[in-house]
C-alpha cells in the first residue's frame, strides 16, 4: 500500500495507557507492507507486553540500551529508518526529548536519528495545558519534528474528558503516509472531492438514492491530502468514515450538492466528481407520511418525477481558470460511448468509466475496473484493483495533466 510498502518506520511506545492503541498502529502500518521496529520504554513495558507488539509485526522488539548485543541498537534502527514515530509520547518523554537527553533506548535512538519525526502526545488535561509541556513542545516544534495534537474526549477512568486523549491509530498512520509521501505537484492545491449518493424527499421518512457507498470519493480525497493537498469532501450519504485531514462538508441533496461546490469551485484547483447525484427527484414530495390506509380506495398514486441539477454543467461558468475537472460515469450499456459524450457536453478535462453490472466494480465493492477517457481523445482501460489503488492512479494523470500546463 502506497507509501508504506518496503519502509521502514521506528515506533517508539513510553508509559501511558494510549499505549494500547499502539499495537493497532504497529498492525495497520506492518498490513499496509512496512517493516516496524518497536522501541518500548521500561514504563511502557508496565502497560502492554513486548510479546504483544512482536505478534502484530512479525519482529524482534527493542527494550534495553544495555546488555550483550545491544552496543549499536541505537544506531543501527535510527539508520535504517525512513520516519521516527512516537505514540503515545508521554510529557515524561517530551521533556527528555526536548533537553536532548539519552538516558534509554528510545531516546538515545532520537539523538542519532536523521529521519522525519512525528510525535504523538497523549496525556492527562492538566498535564497538556501545562505551562513546561507547552515550552518542551515549542522546543520540539523549533527541532524540526512534526506534533500531532491529542484530541479531545474521554481520558483515563474518572479524569473525564478533555484536550489529550492520543488519536485513534487510523489517524496516526495517514499521518505518517503523509510524511512519508513525496511532495508531488499537488502539494498546496486546493482539492474538491465529492463522495456518496444524494436523498431526495418522496416524504418526511422516504427518499430516493442509490447504492453508492462512497468507497472511491472518499479513497480519493484521502490520497489527495496524502499527497500534501488541501482537500474538501462535499459527502451525500457515506457508508465509511470522512478521512482524517479532510475538510468535510456533508450534505443531503443534488441541489445542497450543487450549492456547495459553486461556492468554494473559484479557488479550486482540482475537481473530482466521484459521487453519484440522484438524476430524479420527487416534484411534489409530501410534507407528512404517506400512509397505506389513505391507498385504500384505489391503486397507489404514482410518484410524478422531475430532473434534479446537473451539477457540473450548471457550474461550469464557477470553475477557476486552469483548474482540472474530472467526472465520473457508471454505465450499465455502451460506456465508452455514453462516457465520450459526458467527457464532451460537460467540458472534462478527464472522465472515469466504470460498469454497474460487471463483477467487481461499482457500487459496494472494494474494488474497481475503470477506463479513464481524456479530452484530448486518449482511452486507457485500468485492470482490476482496489478503489485505493485506483484512486493513485487517477492522482498520477491528474498530476501529468499539472505538469503539461
Amino acid at each position: 500500500m502506497r507509501p508504506f510498502e518496503g519502509r521502514r518506520i521506528l515506533l517508539g511506545i513510553t508509559g501511558g495507557i494510549a499505549s494500547y492503541k499502539s499495537v493497532t498502529v504497529a498492525r495497520l502500518l506492518t498490513q499496509a507492507g512496512a517493516e516496524v521496529d518497536v522501541v518500548m520504554t521500561r514504563a511502557a513495558q508496565e502497560f502492554v507486553g513486548a510479546i504483544t507488539f512482536e505478534a502484530v509485526t512479525g519482529r524482534r522488539i527493542y527494550t534495553d540500551i544495555f546488555g550483550a548485543g545491544n552496543a549499536l541498537d541505537h544506531i543501527k534502527l535510527a539508520r535504517e529508518a525512513s520516519i521516527f514515530v512516537v505514540a503515545p509520547a508521554t510529557a515524561d518523554f517530551l521533556a527528555r526529548a526536548a533537553h536532548g537527553m539519552a538516558d534509554d533506548l528510545l531516546t538515545a535512538c532520537l539523538l542519532a536519528n536523521t529521519s522525519p519525526v512525528l510525535l504523538v502526545p497523549a496525556m492527562n488535561d492538566r498535564m497538556w495545558a501545562n505551562a513546561q509541556t507547552k515550552q518542551n513542545l515549542r522546543q520540539l516544534r523549533n527541532l524540526g519534528y512534526k506534533v500531532l495534537d491529542p484530541d479531545e474526549g474521554p481520558l483515563a477512568v474518572g479524569e473525564g474528558s478533555g484536550p489529550g486523549r492520543m488519536p485513534e491509530p487510523e489517524a496516526i498512520v495517514a499521518e505518517i503516509g503523509r510524511v512519508l509521501e513525496p511532495r508531488t505537484r499537488l502539494a498546496g492545491l486546493k482539492i474538491v472531492v465529492t463522495a456518496g449518493a444524494t436523498r431526495e424527499a418522496i416524504d418526511p421518512v422516504r427518499f430516493i438514492s442509490n447504492h453508492s457507498t462512497g468507497k472511491m470519493g472518499v479513497a480519493l480525497a484521502q490520497a489527495a491530502w496524502r499527497r500534501g493537498a488541501e482537500v474538501t469532501l462535499v459527502a451525500g450519504h457515506i457508508d465509511v468514515p470522512s478521512p482524517h485531514g479532510v475538510d468535510a462538508i456533508h450534505v443531503e441533496t443534488v441541489s445542497e450538492m450543487k450549492d456547495s461546490i459553486e461556492e468554494i469551485l473559484p479557488s479550486t484547483d482540482v475537481l473530482i466528481m466521484a459521487a453519484a447525484p440522484a438524476d430524479f427527484r420527487p416534484s411534489s414530495p409530501a410534507t407528512r407520511k404517506i400512509k397505506k390506509e389513505s391507498q385504500k380506495s384505489g391503486p397507489p398514486k404514482p410518484i410524478e418525477l422531475a430532473e434534479t441539477e446537473d451539477i457540473l454543467a450548471t457550474t461550469r461558468s464557477a470553475r477557476k481558470k486552469g483548474s482540472i475537472v474530472i467526472g465520473f460515469a457508471l454505465e450499465t450499456e455502451d460506456l465508452l460511448n455514453n462516457s465520450a459524450k459526458k467527457l464532451e457536453q460537460k467540458g472534462l478535462d478527464l472522465i472515469v468509466a466504470n460498469s454497474a453490472v460487471d463483477e467487481g466494480t461499482g457500487f459496494g465493492g472494494d474494488t474497481n475496473r475503470v477506463t479513464i477517457l481524456s479530452a484530448g481523445g486518449a482511452i486507457e482501460e485500468i485492470a482490476m484493483m482496489k478503489k485505493t489503488e485506483v484512486a493513485d492512479l487517477i492522482l498520477d494523470r491528474v498530476e501529468a495533466l499539472l505538469n503539461g500546463r
